[in-house]
């Protein structure tokens, strides 16, 4: 079995940075995708970053581009999400989520994840 827990939301003003972070434990895959997913209040599940097996390939949401960055660690089985420049619009509670391979092919969909973090809330003030 697989646990995810993730840290470091809060409230934080616009235009401020918060940085998320995700440890994995259990029995994971040989090899696994990372991604950070957020779900604001009434709205769905929307993909926010990805992150491939190596660290080396990553991807985004167009809204957060230039503004947030997805990293891993997989010596600390940690994933991180630094988030800078926030916005009200980002204030949602945020998941993260492994999928078994390495290709970040499809990665955009929550349906493809296999394994879910509790979330964590993230709060932006304007």
């Amino acid at each position: 079995q697989v646990q995810l827990v993730e840290s470091g939301g809060g409230l934080v003003q616009a235009g401020g940075s918060l940085r998320l972070s995700c440890v994995v434990s259990g029995r994971t895959p040989s090899s696994y995708v990372r991604a950070w997913f957020r779900q604001a209040p009434g709205k769905e599940r929307e993909f926010v970053a990805a992150v491939d097996w190596s660290g080396g390939s990553t991807i985004y949401h167009e809204s957060v581009k230039g503004r947030f960055t997805i990293s891993r660690d997989n010596a600390k089985r940690t994933m991180y999400l630094q988030m800078n420049s926030l916005k009200s619009d980002d204030t949602a509670v945020y998941y993260c989520a492994v999928r078994y391979g390495m290709s970040l092919v499809m990665s955009e969909y929550w349906e493809r994840f296999d394994y879910w973090g509790q979330g964590t809330q993230v709060t932006v003030s304007s």
